[in-house]
């Protein structure tokens, strides 16, 4: 039987740890921890992310279900909820915030450049719709059976990450001023 590291830890495998390790030293993320490191806490919540949980409570069920597999996915020891609950409030935001700006910023980097090789600037717009609660958009309260909006997207292609959203309401409101 073919055994390879499971696909969490595949995509592990391409963040750059030692990165990480410096960000964290500058913000003192790892003063007085003991087990529980920020690197356990960016994987815990990668993995709710990447398995779309949508609770603290519904990512510590999916952690434990997976148990005996958390040393292999890179996890380490068992997550209990109080832990990764407090480490959420205490720990501070920059650590993840600055090794976020720097993962976009290598994707940006390492994109293939000349994909089509067109002259001048390519853009792309997306529009999605997204349902809304009647009650907290009371601007869409014209629609009586089903509330949503519009969200539209602009991107340039050559940076291949969005450069703006826009709702319809506010577009309506810029274009009609």
């Amino acid at each position: 039987m073919y055994q390879d590291k499971y696909v969490f830890a595949q995509l592990v495998s391409f963040l750059n740890r030692s990165k990480f390790n410096r960000i964290i030293a500058k913000y003192k993320g790892d003063k007085y921890v003991k087990h529980f490191t920020c690197w356990n806490q960016l994987l815990s919540l990668m993995f709710g992310q990447l398995s779309n949980r949508e609770s603290l409570r519904d990512l510590i069920v999916a952690l434990d279900a997976h148990h005996s597999k958390s040393y292999h996915l890179g996890l380490g020891k068992n997550i209990s909820k109080s832990s990764l609950a407090r480490a959420n409030q205490d720990r501070d935001y920059h650590i993840f915030e600055e090794y976020a700006y720097y993962l976009v910023n290598e994707a940006r980097q390492k994109r293939v450049a000349d994909i089509f090789k067109l002259e001048g600037n390519v853009y792309a717009f997306d529009s999605t719709t997204i349902d809304l609660c009647l009650s907290i958009f009371w601007w869409r309260s014209f629609v009586r059976k089903k509330v949503e909006s519009k969200c539209i997207h602009y991107m340039m292609w050559r940076h291949r990450f969005p450069h703006f959203s826009i709702s319809r309401k506010l577009l309506f409101t810029i274009l009609l001023q």
